[in-house]
């Protein structure tokens, strides 16, 4: 784990001087800047998308951002995950973005975990959080993620992309979650993944963008456009779909979460 804890308790000079643009914003002022300063994110997946993620949260600054993942670097990452270089190639992805990350805002802290999120540690991450992005590429982490957000009530936007298509909601305390929307039985082939099925180079990296987007608005703003809203987005024909979805009575998660809180 590594931990920076040189964290003012205002926007000096310098930070006041990087976040200018955004600070200029007719509807962003310092206000919503500091409210990002207080943050706390954890991004789960130092991957296509997590890094990208990162990286505008980092540049846009957020305060405090958690990193977990497991995976070393691979040639084959390089084509997508865009804080890595070859020289990165067989280091530990979270450690990687880490460093990456303090050396483009060392006014944020950055915490990096090696290993996987799962039942024994999941409660433990997200109870400490504002906001939890998921960016992984596998339906168990996804659906780990999703009750622990649920269990603790701490808000969750997930993103994913495959091939030219990409998909992006967000779950709070009271609202439908994963599972209402991607059922456990209909969702059980781990075999469509990017490394297995392919991905253009710039679909994790849109989703991410409009993950670390709605992140803003959330963390700055309060707001939560994508609540209980799948976005879906075509790479292919530039079309972008935004689709409502609703509670499943029958959803275990849901169920497991009312009767915690």
């Amino acid at each position: 784990m590594n931990n920076q804890d040189n964290l003012d308790l205002e926007l000096n000079d310098a930070e006041m001087h990087l976040y200018s643009r955004q600070i200029l914003l007719d509807g962003w002022d310092l206000d919503a800047q500091e409210k990002l300063k207080f943050a706390n994110v954890l991004i789960v997946g130092a991957g296509g998308i997590g890094c990208t993620t990162a990286e505008l949260l980092a540049r846009a600054g957020v305060g405090k951002i958690t990193l977990i993942d497991a995976d070393t670097i691979e040639t084959s990452n390089l084509q997508r995950q865009i804080a890595f270089t070859p020289a990165d190639i067989g280091q530990f992805k979270s450690d990687t973005l880490a460093k990456r990350l303090m050396q483009i805002n060392p006014h944020i802290r950055v915490e990096f975990y090696v290993g996987k999120l799962d039942q024994s540690n999941a409660d433990e991450f997200v109870r400490q959080q504002d906001l939890v992005l998921d960016g992984c590429d596998n339906f168990t982490t996804r659906y780990v993620v999703n009750a622990a957000c649920k269990k603790n009530a701490i808000p969750l936007i997930s993103a994913s992309a495959i091939g030219f298509q990409g998909q992006l909601f967000m779950v709070d305390a009271d609202s439908a979650c994963y599972e209402c929307l991607f059922p456990k039985e209909k969702m059980a082939d781990e075999g469509l993944r990017c490394a297995d099925s392919g991905v253009l180079a710039t679909t994790p990296v849109v989703m991410a963008s409009l993950q670390a987007h709605h992140a803003l608005l959330y963390l700055g703003l309060d707001k939560s456009p994508l609540k209980e809203k799948l976005l879906l987005w075509d790479g292919l024909s530039m079309k972008q779909r935004i689709l409502h979805f609703e509670k499943d009575t029958n959803c275990s998660t849901c169920q497991a979460s009312l009767s915690v809180n």
